[in-house]
């Protein structure tokens, strides 16, 4: 065997197994850490549309930020899921670290709060959380207090497999897409596509959410698809449409295991399916493009100008 093949990642590694019943409670508690740091990024990042400044960005150690603006520099926090350590980072004052094991969301906060007041940053939050309901303000939070490092290792693992052909979605689209993110408010991994006509005004109902966060998240008509760690015994993949196009539910989409789940109202791709496929890449990039297909076909989309072809200069050189 040679080097690069022993390199090689294993399905296993590429697509592990995580029972949603087995982690639950670090589930939770690693939600409400992820929207410490998110409402962190929310207050420091100027509006973009439909909060593409709140997300956070997969990466090749976990969950990060990205760079945001402090006064005159940047800072950036990321989630290491492979030292499992919450790691600080400024331009201009150096670096903190807060270890990531189990512990309430009230140590979680009141240890981050306090490693940016080290660095000289000074931050103030809403610090409830969104989206969930009992919303219990983090300082008060001493319920959700586990931390499995495999688990959440293992979900990065998941994440890291469902970030990279997501991207590979996004770039059959020529007309206005979402970077490829992480909403804390929901914990999933998401990417969005418009058509470039406006929405009927959303209803909102998110729990602990005022209805105008809804109203610009779902200010345009658009088809959505993410990776979400619940839907499903080990998580699933999604795709709804907003505004639904008449007959939506009905349209026939890809592979088989998928289904659309009233409760839910979106298609769901459960992520043990994808597991044992035998082509697993295939069979989630399959379900991205039909779900798309459901809701551009419906709605009626300019789907000639509104795609492409991401391969269109494969055979020139730069």
């Amino acid at each position: 065997m040679n080097e690069s093949a022993e390199r090689s990642p294993s399905r296993q590694q590429l697509w592990p197994a995580l029972r949603v019943d087995e982690w639950t409670d670090t589930r939770d508690t690693l939600h409400m850490w992820t929207q410490v740091i998110g409402k962190i990024r929310l207050v420091q990042a100027p509006l973009v549309n439909h909060w593409w400044n709140v997300t956070l960005y997969v990466s090749p150690r976990g969950l990060t930020t990205s760079a945001m603006p402090y006064r005159q520099g940047i800072f950036e926090i990321e989630f290491d899921f492979i030292d499992h350590t919450l790691r600080i980072r400024s331009s201009g004052s150096g670096t903190r670290r807060i270890s990531l094991e189990p512990k309430s969301v009230a140590e979680f906060h009141s240890q981050t709060m306090h490693a940016l007041d080290d660095l000289g940053i000074d931050v103030d939050i809403s610090a409830t959380p969104n989206e969930v309901d009992p919303a219990i303000p983090f300082a008060d939070d001493h319920e959700h207090a586990s931390y499995d490092p495999e688990a959440a290792h293992v979900f990065w693992q998941q994440l890291v497999a469902a970030d990279r052909l997501m991207h590979e979605f996004r770039s059959h689209y020529l007309g206005k897409v979402s970077p490829v993110h992480f909403f804390w408010g929901s914990f999933d991994l998401a990417c969005t596509r418009f058509s470039g006509r406006t929405a009927p005004t959303h209803p909102g109902g998110a729990p602990n959410c005022g209805a105008w966060v809804m109203e610009e998240g779902y200010s345009h008509e658009l088809s959505s698809c993410g990776f979400w760690p619940g839907g499903g015994e080990e998580g699933a993949f999604y795709a709804y449409a907003y505004p639904t196009p008449e007959g939506f539910a009905d349209y026939p989409v890809g592979p088989q295991e998928a289904f659309y789940s009233q409760q839910y109202g979106q298609f769901l791709l459960p992520y043990e399916a994808v597991r044992t496929a035998a082509d697993p890449d295939r069979t989630v990039l399959e379900f991205l493009h039909t779900t798309y297909a459901a809701a551009a076909d419906l709605g009626n989309w300019d789907r000639g100008a509104l795609e492409t072809d991401p391969g269109r200069w494969a055979d020139r050189q730069i």
